[in-house]
């Protein structure tokens, strides 16, 4: 277990990914998880990963999803091991509640370094959930996106990768933490209240008086690409 770092001045680039389905969620509301994006879809994903130095998650992600958070294409990895990374990104979650299942792929899948940043009140329970195979980063009475971003940058994390779910996409929305939104939209309904949605409320800083601004539409398999430029780092390497 470590304290946070001292807060830095600067924080990483970030990119939010996600596919949602046309009425705006990001899953079915039960039962098996609903695989929105297709094949070369998912493959974009895999090079953006392949591209960051961390993704982050939210721990309801990963109790829902189970996701392993790796680079998949060995081409890719094989890039990252040649300029002397590993071979995926360092794996990034937050929880308030401290209820994270040992038996996760967050913990279990890959060599990486892994994150796990909490409240103080929570980190006991943690501390005998990650059993050494992750850090575990007190941050005080709560998490706070820009602060973790902050710690992140100050660990060297130049350029994060922020895949869901829709709690933690709003936090660093209205945060104005976002530098970057890729959001897929597939040709599929949920039509349930009870699914998870891409957005929760709050005060977004994009609205009539400041739009998005749109860099790129297109198709790729089946699933339609959404680029917006959503500060002025848009496109930093």
């Amino acid at each position: 277990m470590v304290a946070v770092s001292a807060r830095p001045a600067e924080r990483p680039y970030t990119l939010l990914s996600c596919c949602i389905s046309l009425d705006g969620y990001l899953d079915g509301a039960s039962g098996p998880r609903w695989v929105l994006s297709g094949a070369a879809d998912l493959d974009r994903v895999d090079a953006l990963r392949a591209g960051c130095d961390a993704i982050l998650v939210g721990a309801g992600t990963i109790r829902r999803d189970d996701p392993r958070l790796l680079v998949r294409d060995q081409e890719r990895i094989g890039e990252r091991l040649a300029r002397g990374l590993s071979a995926s990104p360092i794996k990034v979650t937050l929880s308030s509640s401290g209820e994270l299942p040992p038996e996760a792929a967050f913990f279990r899948a890959g060599d990486g370094l892994k994150l796990v940043y909490c409240p103080t009140a929570t980190a006991d329970r943690l501390r005998t959930q990650c059993d050494g195979r992750a850090t575990l980063v007190e941050v005080g009475e709560r998490v706070d996106v820009r602060r973790l971003s902050e710690d992140l940058y100050a660990r060297g994390v130049r350029r994060l990768m922020v895949e869901g779910g829709g709690s933690v996409l709003t936090q660093f929305l209205v945060g104005d933490l976002a530098d970057e939104l890729q959001l897929a939209v597939a040709p599929v309904f949920v039509g349930d209240h009870r699914a998870p949605r891409f957005v929760g409320e709050g005060d977004f800083p994009w609205g009539p008086d400041r739009r998005a601004r749109l860099v790129e539409a297109r198709p790729v398999g089946d699933v339609v690409l959404h680029r917006y430029a959503l500060s002025g780092r848009y496109g930093l390497p």
